[in-house]
């Protein structure tokens, strides 16, 4: 047996151990990772740690602590009210609302994790205030920040229309743009439906309208009937701007502009406006830490240091490899969107749409499969994954859930992934790639 099938078994039972056994899946991976590498590989331990994702983690703790700290001053509560002012009070409204801003930002360049990391936090704050479901909520902010990076000048599109040139292959970056756009609208939509959205909107019909601008008042919340929703405060009760959250949204602003603009690096970015807070106002401070989601940083952590001892010891490019040597186009296809899909749910889409279009070239330069179509499916197929709770985007959304409901959220969207992740090859290729065969 190949030292790459022994690694893909391993993997598999470290998902079957951890599901059926209470364990840390991130521990266990990172157990697996160490004996695989050392074993199997016969790689130093050095190596192994290498693939830690070292970014994520300070992303992840950076990030977390920033709004925690946000959330003990008050000031993720100063912006949800606003944000029900901005809706006029139909609640239903903000998923899109949510949607639509993370589409926009990564839409004009701004790197997906970024737009999600300063987004998700808001969001879910929302949908734990208004009892949203949290699972529909993250659903909808990673999907939209996935569409809008397949703009022309957006990362994902950037890269995918730049591998294509390379690769000297026709392209057409209007289709991978709106058909991407479209997958995740789609996908949101389907969430927004099956996880609450149509409740959402009756309530929305049934309970009064909050004016313009007035402040949010009785029959905003989103649970039982119109008249047993949960009152909001009105008035005085408010949230009001105080020395601390005035400041807390500077430093807010502050990571907006530094992490979209000048491309500085979220995760420390974050952690530095974090201290700096703590620095002034130390009292607000006290049992942050702790809310940081240490769980979620150990299992993403270990799953993805795993496999990215499967990337640097040439697994995924052997299955790679085994896939353009299939001798049916057709079928390659399929095979290369569905890999891109399963990797991608668990390492960097990035790194996927840069290596798996190249593996695609040999099959079609036949002419048998149309090069536009499988570029697009398999883009589409390697991004809508993300919001798994093993990629950057799907652990930012579980690491800003309520504690509470973080082990719900966590595998709420573990099942989305799971599924997306072999629904969406299956559809693309039957969309885009298949009719291009056949013409």
């Amino acid at each position: 047996m190949s030292a790459e099938v022994i690694a893909l078994i391993v993997l598999v039972l470290v998902f079957l151990i951890a599901t059926v056994r209470s364990i840390n899946m991130g521990a266990l991976a990172l157990v697996a990772a160490f004996v695989v590498g050392t074993a199997v590989f016969g790689v130093k331990v050095t190596d192994v740690l290498g693939g830690f994702p070292a970014n994520l983690f300070v992303i992840l703790v950076g990030v977390t602590y920033l709004f925690a700290l946000a959330k003990n001053n008050g000031t993720v509560d100063w912006i949800v009210h606003r944000a029900v002012i901005a809706v006029r009070g139909r609640v239903a409204l903000m998923p899109w609302v949510m949607f639509v801003v993370c589409a926009a930002i990564t839409a004009i360049g701004a790197a997906s994790p970024a737009a999600v990391a300063i987004v998700a936090p808001v969001a879910m704050g929302f949908a734990a205030r208004y009892r949203i479901n949290p699972v529909m909520m993250g659903l909808m902010v990673v999907q939209g920040a996935t569409g809008g990076s397949f703009s022309p000048i957006g990362i994902f599109g950037a890269i995918t229309n730049g591998v294509v040139d390379k690769s000297h292959l026709p392209g057409n970056p209007a289709v991978l743009f709106f058909s991407a756009m479209g997958a995740c609208a789609l996908i949101s939509l389907i969430g927004f439906l099956t996880l609450g959205g149509a409740k959402l909107l009756r309530r929305d019909r049934e309970s009064p309208k909050v004016p313009a601008m007035a402040p949010a008042g009785v029959g905003v919340g989103v649970g039982g009937s119109a008249g047993d929703s949960e009152p909001e405060p009105a008035g005085d009760d408010l949230p009001r701007l105080d020395a601390q959250r005035s400041l807390t949204l500077v430093g807010l602003a502050v990571l907006a502009v530094g992490a979209l603009v000048f491309d500085l690096d979220i995760g420390f970015l974050a952690l530095a406006v974090a201290v700096v807070l703590t620095l002034i106002f130390p009292s607000a401070a006290r049992g942050t830490v702790d809310k940081i989601s240490w769980g979620t940083v150990l299992l993403v952590g270990g799953i993805v240091t795993y496999v990215s001892l499967l990337e640097d010891q040439g697994t995924v490019k052997w299955l790679g490899d085994g896939v353009a040597h299939v001798g049916t186009p057709l079928l390659a296809a399929f095979l290369i969107c569905l890999i891109g899909a399963v990797v991608s749910a668990f390492a960097s889409t990035t790194g996927i749409l840069g290596a798996l279009i190249p593996l695609a070239v040999p099959f079609l330069q036949t002419g048998q499969v149309g090069a536009v179509g499988l570029v697009t499916a398999l883009a589409i197929s390697a991004s809508v994954v993300d919001c798994s709770p093993f990629s950057t985007n799907g652990a930012l959304v579980v690491a800003n859930a309520d504690a509470d409901e973080r082990d719900n959220v966590f595998k709420r969207l573990m099942t989305w992934g799971m599924t997306i992740m072999v629904v969406a090859p299956v559809l693309c290729w039957a969309i885009l790639v298949v009719p291009g065969s056949l013409s």
